[in-house]
């Protein structure tokens, strides 16, 4: 369910939308900043994705969650919903936006299990912990020139436990076919879960898998 209202011009948000998933509202305000481009749209992909968590009744709670590249936030707001102790990252400048988001849409008596910070893929991916239950990601599989350095930071964020949520728009200018195909699963099992053929958009479920003696890390 989505409803939208235009907000007043003076102010730095220009459209609130709310979304309804798994009986909680969210309020996702996109910035009327020109310079977060992408990162200020709310992706059908993401959507995509808070609609397969509430298909398949995924549960959070107590479970430590990243979301990676979270522009609004969305995806990981609802993660903390569901009673995860999640850690929402983007690039730096994008951490407002989240930040706005995170205070329209979980009670504060929750927000103690919500943590914002920057990370640039395969960067600083190296000060993050190395055991999330759940890494999440809407509509970050794009950019032919980072998938290099997101499988990167999906290796040091993932145990072999871990489960990892991609959705993707699969637009065909962007090779997104060949990361899902050939260059994830050298180190990740890749599983296609939910397809909306009519928007085109796909979710995988993927797991890291466990390397032989003779596998050699991403560098």
């Amino acid at each position: 369910m989505e409803t939208e209202s235009y907000t007043d011009p003076a102010n730095s948000y220009i459209l609130e939308r709310n979304y309804e998933f798994c009986g909680h509202k969210l309020w996702i305000s996109q910035s009327a900043d020109s310079v977060l481009a992408s990162s200020s749209f709310i992706w059908d992909a993401g959507l995509a994705l808070c609609q397969y968590v509430e298909k398949q009744r995924i549960i959070f709670s107590g479970m430590k969650v990243i979301e990676l590249g979270a522009g609004t936030g969305i995806v990981g707001i609802l993660a903390v919903l569901l009673g995860g102790d999640v850690t929402i990252t983007d690039r730096p400048n994008v951490l407002k936006q989240i930040e706005h988001n995170v205070t329209a849409s979980i009670p504060a008596s929750c927000r103690n299990r919500v943590n914002i910070r920057a990370l640039s893929w395969g960067l600083d991916h190296t000060q993050f912990p190395t055991d999330y239950d759940f890494i999440l990601g809407g509509e970050i599989v794009y950019f032919a020139k980072t998938y290099p350095l997101l499988l990167k930071t999906l290796q040091h964020l993932s145990s072999e436990r871990t489960i990892i949520y991609l959705a993707s728009k699969m637009w065909q200018d962007f090779q997104i076919n060949s990361f899902y195909e050939e260059i994830l699963p050298k180190h990740f099992n890749c599983q296609l879960v939910n397809r909306n053929e009519e928007d085109d958009i796909n979710v995988y479920k993927v797991t890291k898998k466990i390397p032989s003696s003779g596998d050699q890390p991403v560098t």
